[in-house]
């Protein structure tokens, strides 16, 4: 193959893969947006004690780190809607999809987060006479995230990854506009392996964050 002539191929296209990133970029950072939020208030409620909301919040994370976030993509976009009676749209579905997976899996780290957190602190806010809603957000809450950052970041690079699912309800991600120009050319070979390093560029250096804060964090551990 010629190497020159595959690169000014991909520069043709450079403006379509640029879209499909800057979409892929958009849904993941809406994704992790609720997703966190949501994952941070499920583990709360699986520490707080409540058996009826403990069994439903631990029935949301095993159904949701249990299955393929495909099916969960196609469930939303074309089951929900059915179950309406109402169309809701890709987008909303992929948001959808994407922020209860993230929430999901990213609930396991903020509860191992705070598992670690020892009770005095939560003893403390107690003598100091602090309510819930000033000790979680101020207290517990900066320490939980600490704690919790290098799996989070690792739950980053697998939404990002998984992202690339939403090419099929027609959302104009990196994954989708990667497979347009490639059966629109006749060019998959070209087209395809651009779009894979575009990801894993993204996602490798993503890794590299949480290697370098992890061994950061246990440099501070120890002393």
């Amino acid at each position: 193959m010629n190497i020159t002539a595959a690169l000014g191929f991909l520069w043709d296209y450079r403006l379509a893969l640029s879209i499909g990133l800057g979409n892929t970029l958009y849904f993941t950072a809406l994704g992790l947006a609720f997703g966190l939020t949501l994952g941070f208030l499920v583990s709360v409620v699986r520490q707080a004690g409540h058996p009826v909301l403990q069994v439903i919040a631990t029935t949301y994370v095993e159904i949701f780190r249990g299955t393929p976030v495909l099916i969960q993509l196609f469930w939303f976009f074309f089951c929900l809607p059915a179950i309406l009676g109402m169309e809701l749209g890709n987008v909303f579905s992929t948001v959808l999809t994407l922020s209860l997976y993230m929430g999901a899996i990213s609930s396991e780290s903020f509860r191992a987060a705070l598992k670690s957190i020892g009770a005095e602190q939560r003893d403390a806010c107690v003598a100091l006479g602090l309510p819930a809603r000033v000790s979680v957000p101020y207290v517990i809450l900066p320490q939980t995230v600490l704690r919790a950052v290098p799996t989070l970041l690792s739950n980053c690079v697998t939404l990002f990854k998984e992202s690339a699912l939403v090419s099929a309800v027609g959302m104009a991600d990196l994954m989708y506009q990667g497979q347009m120009i490639a059966d629109s050319t006749a060019r998959p070979i070209e087209i395809l392996t651009a779009t894979a390093l575009i990801y894993f560029i993204i996602a490798f250096s993503v890794t590299r964050i949480v290697s370098f804060y992890e061994r950061g964090y246990l440099a501070r551990m120890r002393l």
